[in-house]
């Protein structure tokens, strides 16, 4: 069954790289061909697992950038100190292959059925599943109001910039900037906080569904701040990555 969470029960499988794409100079999303998936849904994850010709091995969690149904397509954002993402932002070609275990998770996973209204809140990379989401629900036509709020530190560094701008109209896409922004800016900037998520968040008696992904300290900020205006804590999800 697709969407399994216990790692135990899935299989490792060696996927084809179909495409990749540069989305700034940091990030890049790759497409996987994978003959044997059993299909995932919005906002869940998979293992990937890279060899190096000594044998050494190291294995890392990246959230699925597509869409149900969609081929499997995963974005990695390069840390200058990892062991496997400036392999795979800057090294990695079309035709070379990856083992790929998942795909993982059911808590962080939205279908239209789920109803809404939706809101959608990203620091950085974090942005990667609830694109997913974004694009399952375009897809299914689904009319669910949405809101999404992308906290990133500059606008050169906004992760599927050109693709959010085109949900405009079906969907509210907000951005804030925290650390530079260009002349004449008319979005956010700053960090997220409560005067802030008093100007974007739905209404709590309008029991949104939430989903909160980035860095730790920032889901856990704001995740507190909508507690903290009435969400409920069952309708606010969260996917966090990095140290406390």
């Amino acid at each position: 069954m697709a969407g399994t969470a216990v790692r135990g029960r899935l299989s490792w499988q060696v996927a084809a790289v179909a495409a990749v794409r540069d989305e700034t100079p940091s990030v890049r999303t790759i497409a996987l061909s994978l003959p044997d998936w059993p299909g995932h849904r919005a906002g869940q994850h998979l293992d990937v697992r890279v060899t190096a010709e000594d044998g050494y091995s190291a294995e890392r969690s990246y959230s699925i950038a597509s869409a149900d149904g969609e081929p499997v397509a995963i974005t990695v954002e390069r840390l200058d100190d990892g062991e496997v993402s400036p392999y795979l932002t800057q090294e990695l070609r079309e035709g070379d292959q990856l083992e790929v275990r998942g795909p993982i998770g059911n808590w962080f996973t939205w279908d239209p059925a789920d109803g809404g209204p939706l809101l959608l809140i990203a620091g950085g990379s974090g942005v990667v599943p609830l694109r997913a989401i974004l694009r399952h629900r375009y897809r299914s036509a689904s009319k669910v109001p949405t809101r999404l709020l992308y906290s990133s530190r500059s606008l050169a560094e906004v992760i599927y910039r050109e693709e959010l701008d085109h949900y405009q109209g079906s969907a509210e896409v907000r951005y804030t900037l925290t650390r530079s922004h260009p002349p004449g800016w008319g979005g956010f900037t700053g960090r997220v906080d409560d005067a802030m998520l008093a100007r974007v968040a739905w209404p709590a008696s309008q029991r949104p569904l939430t989903f909160i992904c980035g860095p730790t300290l920032f889901v856990e900020a704001v995740a507190e701040l909508l507690i903290a205006r009435d969400y409920l804590a069952s309708r606010v999800k969260t996917e966090r990555f990095g140290g406390a």
